[in-house]
C-alpha cells in the first residue's frame, strides 16, 4: 500500500509520487450555481496528470430529504469503483474551488472507513499551477476496481440530534459560514432563506483556516484560531454550515490540529432554517447562559 506522508500533502510531494502504484489522484472540484463553472469541463480542459474526476457535485444521497445530504456508503463505493480505485489505494484529493471542496470529500472517505490513507493537496490545482507544474488536458479512460466495503458514518448529525443537543449541550457547534451570514438579518446570499444561526453555535469562516496563498496555516495557527472562537479543544465539537461543505473544511483543519472528536450536521443552515419550529437567532452575538456559554 502506498503511504501518504501526511493528511496534507504538498504539490511537491505529490509531482514526485503522482505515477506512484497503489496511489489515485482524485479531482474533486465542486461549484456554488453562482460561481457559473462547469467543474466537469474545467477538468478535461486542464487538470493534475492521471487524475480522475469524482464529480462531487452528484455524490449525495438523492433519496434523502436532507439538501445535498451524505452519500451512502453504496454510492460512495460504486463512485469510486466507476473511478478504477481500489480498496486498497491511497487517495490524494484537490480541487479548483472557492469553497475548498476536497475537504468535503475528504470527510466523505474517511467518515466512511475508506481503508487506505487519504489526503489533501495543499493549495489545490491553484498552488499545483503557481509552481509552474504540468496539467493535462481530456477525460481518461480508467478500468472500474471492485467496489470497497464502506460503512454508514457516525460522524455525521441529523437535525434530530441537532435539536436533542441543544438541551444536552454535549457538543459544541462551530459555523463556518461567514459573520455576516450568521449573525446578519438578512437574506442568505447564498442558499436563500434568512440569515441567522443556531442556538449556542460559534463562528469561525473557513476562509480563516488558510494562508494568503491558500494552503492550509499550520496546526498551533489553526488550533488557536478554533480556540479564539470561543471552541475548548477538550471538548467534542459539530461543525455546520450552508449544506455541509465548507463545514467540512474546518473538520480537516481540526483533524490537521489533532482534533478528531468532531462531527458534522449533514443538513447544515439549510435543513434547520426551512424548519419553522427550529429554534434560531439573529443579530448580534449574544453568547451567555441562555446560549450555553459565557459572555463573548
Amino acid at each position: 500500500m502506498t503511504t501518504l506522508p501526511s493528511a496534507l500533502v504538498s504539490c511537491r510531494w505529490l509531482a514526485d509520487h503522482c505515477a506512484a502504484p497503489g496511489l489515485v489522484v482524485l479531482d474533486a472540484s465542486y461549484h456554488l450555481p453562482a460561481a457559473a463553472r462547469d467543474a466537469r469541463a474545467e477538468f478535461a480542459a486542464a487538470h493534475i496528470p492521471g487524475a480522475r474526476f469524482l464529480d462531487l457535485a452528484s455524490l449525495y444521497d438523492a433519496g434523502s430529504p436532507v439538501p445535498y445530504a451524505f452519500p451512502t456508503p453504496a454510492q460512495l463505493a460504486e463512485r469510486l469503483a466507476s473511478l478504477g480505485v481500489g480498496a486498497d489505494d491511497a487517495v490524494v484529493l484537490y480541487d479548483d474551488s472557492a469553497i475548498r471542496t476536497a475537504a468535503r470529500a475528504w470527510f466523505v472517505l474517511t467518515a466512511s472507513g475508506w481503508r487506505g490513507p487519504v489526503g489533501v493537496l495543499d493549495g489545490g490545482l491553484a498552488k499545483w499551477r503557481a509552481e509552474g507544474l504540468p496539467v493535462a488536458a481530456g477525460t481518461p479512460d480508467i478500468p472500474p476496481a471492485a467496489p470497497a466495503t464502506l460503512a454508514a458514518p457516525t460522524r455525521v448529525r441529523t437535525k434530530a440530534a441537532m435539536l436533542a443537543n441543544l438541551a444536552t449541550r454535549g457538543e459544541q457547534v462551530l459555523d463556518a459560514r461567514s459573520a455576516d451570514r450568521v449573525y446578519g438579518s438578512g437574506t442568505d446570499p447564498v442558499h436563500g432563506g434568512q440569515n441567522g444561526r443556531m442556538p449556542g453555535a460559534r463562528n469561525l469562516p473557513y476562509t480563516e483556516v488558510f494562508n494568503p496563498d491558500g494552503t492550509f496555516r499550520s496546526p498551533a495557527a489553526l488550533s488557536a484560531a478554533v480556540a479564539g472562537a470561543g471552541i475548548d479543544l477538550a471538548a467534542p465539537v459539530t461543525t455546520t454550515c450552508g449544506s455541509g461543505v465548507t463545514a467540512s473544511v474546518l473538520l480537516f483543519a481540526m483533524h490537521l490540529a489533532g482534533k478528531d472528536d468532531t462531527a458534522l450536521y449533514d443538513g447544515s443552515w439549510s435543513e434547520w432554517s426551512a424548519d419553522p419550529a427550529t429554534p434560531k437567532l439573529q443579530g448580534p452575538e449574544s453568547w451567555g447562559p441562555e446560549t450555553g456559554g459565557p459572555k463573548a
